[in-house]
């Protein structure tokens, strides 16, 4: 490491909290970035396979959304307006409406929360209790929604649980996601019994709240059915059906959002990461108009609505929603990065693919060889990270707009990556 890039970095040994992490696996500085590429400070590119944990769902500066940024800036158009009336704000709303809330028959509100996805969680929890008058919420095994209170008491993952410093994470009641107890199990069936036992000790729901796709607790994807089951269930015994779309939406795992042609309509929907379209801030909840019972300013927050986000989204939703050529990228690179991923996991014994449309990966069987595969990764100019309860999978969260060929590039080398490291069994003499 040069003098130079040395003292650098130092800054952040000296000044930044040990908290920091994506910098400890990914240690250069980064210095610019385009559409599917990083560059650091020494010139060198990488592709991106982590898209900011599906912050960066159409890439890194896309040309439109920053031109119609500049522009908005350049004029002093508003910057920070607390939750008033903006043109850029009416804009938004106006776009999304007709690009995706109308096209599927949602007749959703849309509440501007505090700008970041656990805030949309906080809002979307504190909400069902007082439409229900209930305060138990049920979440599921493996499941992430994010680090502040609320969100943390719904979020599975042990290490992340260990954040909250002993506080008690409590009325939430933990149910197995799909395919949790073994594929034979009807974890519906489980939930359905427990609930019906007035024995169980669980308390009435306020909410069910779920990912479709567990971005971070090990790309499991559930299916239509059990998403249906899972919806009447919550009909059943007056409870809200809650998505967290946050990761999964925005066309991650094939249409806008995750729940696209399963048959359900979710009471309430949380989006952040991808919904500005451009790495800013923006978070929200979408809610059926007869749980829109906030007193104003109920829930509210400083920058609740960032105002370039709505800028850049408005930009996003024109440019990529207006017809079906994303749609159908997506499905044609969802087929590639199948494809290329059995081929990856059958150098593996044991190894299996999960996930859906560009929310998939490989679950290698260990963390410690997961982790080794990703930082081989790096050291050949490719950005991808793990996911799962023990870092099991190698996740793939390219940029749903990565030109193919670069796409395929990214994928060559992972699959050298594995293939460096893994060992190959010895072929039979002829």
């Amino acid at each position: 490491m040069s003098t130079a890039k040395t003292a650098e970095h130092d800054i952040y040994a000296r000044r930044e909290s040990e908290v920091r992490s994506y910098c400890r696996s990914f240690p250069v500085s980064f210095t610019k970035a385009q559409g599917s590429t990083l560059t650091d400070a020494e010139g060198r590119d990488y592709i991106d396979f982590l898209s900011g944990c599906s912050t960066l769902n159409y890439g890194h500066n896309d040309p439109d959304m920053k031109a119609a940024l500049i522009e908005h800036i350049s004029r002093d158009g508003i910057a920070h307006g607390l939750d008033m009336h903006t043109d850029a704000k009416a804009a938004f709303l106006e776009s999304f409406e007709h690009h995706v809330l109308r096209p599927r028959g949602m007749e959703h509100r849309v509440m501007m929360t505090g700008p970041t996805g656990t805030n949309a969680v906080e809002a979307a929890i504190k909400l069902a209790r007082k439409v229900t008058g209930r305060t138990n919420v049920i979440s599921f095994t493996n499941g992430f929604h994010g680090m502040t209170l609320g969100a943390l008491a719904l979020t599975g993952n042990h290490g992340k649980r260990a954040g909250a410093g002993g506080v008690s994470l409590n009325d939430v009641t933990r149910m197995p996601y799909e395919g949790a107890l073994g594929e034979d199990v009807d974890t519906l069936a489980y939930i359905e019994t427990m609930l019906n036992n007035p024995s169980s000790g669980i308390e009435p729901a306020a909410a069910f709240v779920v990912e479709l796709v567990q971005g971070e607790g090990g790309l499991n994807a559930a299916s239509a059915e059990w998403v249906q089951g899972l919806a009447q269930i919550a009909k059943d015994h007056g409870a809200l059906l809650i998505v967290d779309d946050i990761q999964a939406g925005m066309g991650r795992t094939g249409s806008f959002f995750s729940f696209d042609h399963m048959g359900v309509e979710p009471d309430m929907v949380t989006l952040a990461k991808s919904l500005s379209g451009f790495g800013l801030p923006f978070a929200c909840v979408l809610i059926r108009p007869e749980h829109d019972i906030w007193k104003p300013a109920e829930h509210n927050g400083t920058f609740r609505g960032n105002t370039h986000a709505f800028v850049t989204a408005k930009v996003a939703l024109e440019k990529f929603w207006a017809d079906d050529r994303l749609r159908n990228q997506i499905a044609l690179k969802s087929q590639v990065l199948e494809e290329r991923l059995h081929i990856i996991a059958e150098r593996i014994g044991g190894a299996r693919i999960k996930g859906r449309g560009m929310m998939r990966g490989v679950d290698v069987g260990s963390g410690e060889l997961a982790g080794r595969i990703c930082a081989e990764c790096f050291d050949k100019g490719l950005i991808i990270e793990t996911s799962g309860a023990d870092d099991e999978v190698v996740k793939v969260l390219a940029p749903l707009t990565t030109p193919m060929e670069q796409f395929k590039e990214g994928l060559d080398i992972l699959d050298r990556a594995v293939e460096a490291l893994v060992p190959q069994p010895m072929m039979a003499a002829e």
